[in-house]
């Protein structure tokens, strides 16, 4: 019945599906894009850490409650980053026993060109869906979801 489903033709399960397709769609785009310009091991949580790292850098255990998992999770996602040359620790200069995370040039080379090219994929949207229908579907989402919607915790939430 379709009352049952909220949807008038029984398919409101086709929302989330299509909503994560055309994310996994932009994703996949960005993360190909990625690996031509110089990133091959770049993955999708990786770029979750890094804006948890952000601009004034963190320590892991405030990476961790950004993204919602544990510190020990969010020290092996830094292992790993340090490791791709994405993050450099060092000590915190108010508090010497802390060391804090910091992005490197790599790590804000990455990110300087992951905004380039989700915008070049915006683009890409609008000309496939026409800029007026496009902008419509974001002012309709906008309106759906919460003013808090966008959380880094995306991570922990796909993986249980």
């Amino acid at each position: 019945m379709a009352e049952a489903s909220g949807s008038d033709d029984g398919r409101g399960f086709e929302l989330p599906l299509l909503m994560f397709a055309g994310f996994r769609v932009i994703l996949d785009e960005l993360h190909a894009e990625l690996r031509r310009e110089g990133h091959p091991d770049v993955r999708p949580a990786y770029g979750f850490a890094l804006q948890a790292v952000g601009i004034g850098g963190a320590t892991a255990t405030e990476i961790g409650q950004r993204l919602g998992v544990s510190k020990q999770a969010a020290g092996k996602t830094v292992d790993r980053l340090e490791a791709l040359g994405y993050v450099e620790r060092g000590d915190d200069p108010n508090d010497g026993r802390r060391k804090v995370v910091r992005l490197s040039g790599r790590g804000i080379d990455v990110l300087v060109r992951s905004a380039a090219i989700f915008d070049r994929l915006h683009g890409e949207w609008a000309r496939k869906l026409g800029a007026d229908r496009l902008a419509e579907v974001e002012g309709a989402l906008r309106e759906a979801v919460p003013g808090d919607f966008f959380r880094l915790d995306a991570v922990s939430w796909f993986s249980g």
